[in-house]
Formats: C-alpha cells, sequence, structure tokens
C-alpha cells in the first residue's frame, strides 16, 4: 500500500494536483477550525459569566443568561468581522 495516504487529494485525473481545488479544500479547514475557536470561546465566557455553581442542570435564570450571552456574542463576533472584512477590501483596493 504505498503511497496511499492522502494519493489522491486534490487530484484531477491522471495524478496531477489541482491547486483550485487544494486551495478550497484549506478554505473548508480554515472555516471549519475558525467556528470551532468561536463556539470554545463562546462556551468558555459564557459558562464562566452565568454558571455560579454548577449542577445536574440549569435553572431559569442560568438558561435565560446563556442565551443572551450567546446572542451578544455572536453579535459583537459579526460586526468585528464585518469591520474586518472592510477593511480588508478596502486596504486591497489601495493596492
Amino acid at each position: 500500500m504505498e503511497g496511499s495516504f492522502g494519493s489522491d487529494f486534490g487530484s484531477s485525473g491522471g495524478g496531477k494536483l489541482d491547486p483550485g481545488l487544494i486551495m478550497e479544500q484549506v478554505k473548508v479547514q480554515i472555516a471549519v477550525a475558525n467556528a470551532q475557536e468561536l463556539l470554545q470561546r463562546m462556551t468558555d465566557k459564557c459558562f464562566r459569566k452565568c454558571i455560579g455553581k454548577p449542577g445536574g442542570s440549569l435553572d431559569n435564570s442560568e438558561q435565560k443568561c446563556i442565551a443572551m450571552c450567546m446572542d451578544r456574542y455572536m453579535d459583537a463576533w459579526n460586526t468585528v468581522s464585518r469591520a474586518y472584512n472592510s477593511r480588508l477590501q478596502r486596504e486591497r483596493a489601495n493596492m
């Protein structure tokens, strides 16, 4: 089984690498990593903010706090992302 691991990564027949396909795969992997990091950070921050005494279940106030915290975190993340993307576009246009 020589060379079977990843042998068809980015292949488009004939054993040639397809740079466009490889770039798309990398972009997907980066997007997944970013989403995982966002979820982890949001979970950590909202847990610390809302859960005073961990137990077997969440009471009503903890559930509301977590929901509001996650909503605010996502709103802030989206605002920062839009501003960042806007700035990138402006800088690219000035090149």
